[in-house]
């Protein structure tokens, strides 16, 4: 399929080894992190924080992250144009989502008379993933991964390179990005740059999907 999109996705894949020389343009950045501002969530709850790492300081406290675990992730913590940290609310609230609505009404995209609906309504489908204590992360952390999908699309669309790590250590990156997370949790992250040419092992390979029959089905 010739697609533009299409074309995007055969070429992006999970790089495995970086050009540490290479930055990603601070244009593209732009683009990158309003693109990840606008992903999609249930009832608009955008339960997230991407923490974008660009300088070496930052850098080096998501390296020291790796001392227990996971260490063939580390040196993309260094070598990565940027990193970026998905963080998720485990405890996203009523009061949380009464200032997404405030934004819904401010932006102009739910009529005032509305707000009652929406918060009341809305909410009743974050209460059914919700715990006696609070505790709705996995429900939280399931919106990140749909930021995830749309910032990696992005990603190829823009001709970036990226890794995502799901090895990472969220304790260490816990007490590292206390401040910055304030509460969040973050259980994966995201390396972007440019891929160094003749030292990835995984670049130029064909692409390894199930075939759309074993996958997709129309009724």
């Amino acid at each position: 399929m010739s697609h533009p999109i299409i074309r995007d996705l055969n070429r992006r894949y999970t790089v495995k080894k970086y050009d540490a020389s290479k930055r990603v343009a601070a244009d593209d950045m732009a683009v990158l992190t309003e693109a990840m501002r606008l992903s999609a969530s249930s009832i608009n709850s955008q339960p997230w924080k991407f923490i974008v790492l660009e300088t070496a300081e930052a850098k080096q406290r998501f390296h020291n992250t790796f001392a227990k675990m996971h260490q063939f992730n580390q040196p993309h913590a260094k070598e990565a144009s940027h990193i970026i940290l998905f963080a998720h609310n485990p405890y996203f609230s009523k009061d949380d989502y009464r200032k997404r609505v405030d934004v819904e009404v401010s932006s102009g995209h739910l009529p005032a008379e509305m707000y009652d609906n929406m918060l009341n309504g809305g909410f009743t489908f974050a209460e059914s993933n919700t715990d006696e204590s609070g505790f709705n992360g996995h429900w939280t952390k399931a919106q990140t991964y749909i930021a995830l999908g749309n910032t990696l699309h992005v990603l190829a669309r823009l001709g970036i390179d990226s890794t995502p790590m799901e090895g990472v250590d969220a304790t260490l990156i816990g007490e590292a990005f206390d401040a910055e997370l304030d509460g969040y949790v973050c259980e994966f992250a995201l390396a972007i740059g440019y891929h160094l040419d003749g030292d990835d092992y995984n670049h130029g390979l064909p692409k390894a999907r199930l075939a759309a029959e074993d996958v997709i089905a129309v009724l």
